[in-house]
């Protein structure tokens, strides 16, 4: 549930792109013929996930990724020693580093070793919408669908169409929802 900052009171469909920046312009537009754009929220839906592989992994890059890891973590102990110890010396920071380069290693060999093989490759991820729905607080969606009327009229005939397929669809799923029964008690009201 969206906190209070990043909810409209009843919100009602404005438009549907296809790219973030198709909605960011309407809404632009709206700002820029003094619409109350506090009272708009763009959503990203249809979310799905994207991965890139990257690379292979194998046990030689895990050790050196490891050993990478282990060296910073050494050297930030190690800094943190010289601050508070006036004891600390160059040698003993260079151990301290060498300390977590050994920590560092073996543990990412071990994390390794314990996936057994499973995902011998490195990649990164990304979750993505795939469509982008501006929302206006309802007081206001006349106002806002007239502008966006305005900005691109074809896209605003478009969109009043999908509305009206969308509440079409709406209307047939109740309808087929309904029980024997009241479909019996829908048609003797009506008669």
């Amino acid at each position: 549930m969206p906190s209070a900052a990043l909810a409209l009171e009843f919100p009602q469909s404005l438009a549907v792109y296809e790219k973030y920046e198709e909605a960011q312009k309407a809404v632009d537009y709206l700002s820029d013929h003094q619409f109350p754009v506090q009272n708009v929220m763009i959503v990203g839906t249809d979310l799905k996930q994207i991965e890139r592989v990257t690379g292979r992994l194998t046990r030689g890059r895990v050790a050196a990724g490891g050993a990478m890891s282990g060296a910073w973590l050494g050297a930030f102990v190690a800094l943190v020693f010289m601050m508070f110890d006036t004891k600390a010396t160059l040698a003993s920071s260079i151990a301290t580093v060498g300390f977590g380069v050994v920590f560092g290693l073996v543990w990412a060999l071990i994390g390794y070793s314990l996936t057994g093989g499973q995902r011998d490759f490195t990649s990164i991820q990304q979750v993505v919408a795939t469509k982008y729905e501006v929302l206006v607080e309802h007081r206001f969606a006349a106002q806002a669908r007239e502008l966006i009327a305005e900005m691109d009229p074809m896209r605003a005939a478009q969109e009043q169409a999908r509305i009206a397929i969308e509440k079409a669809r709406a209307e047939e799923a109740a309808r087929l929802a309904q029980t024997p029964a009241q479909v019996a008690q829908d048609s003797t009201q009506h008669s």
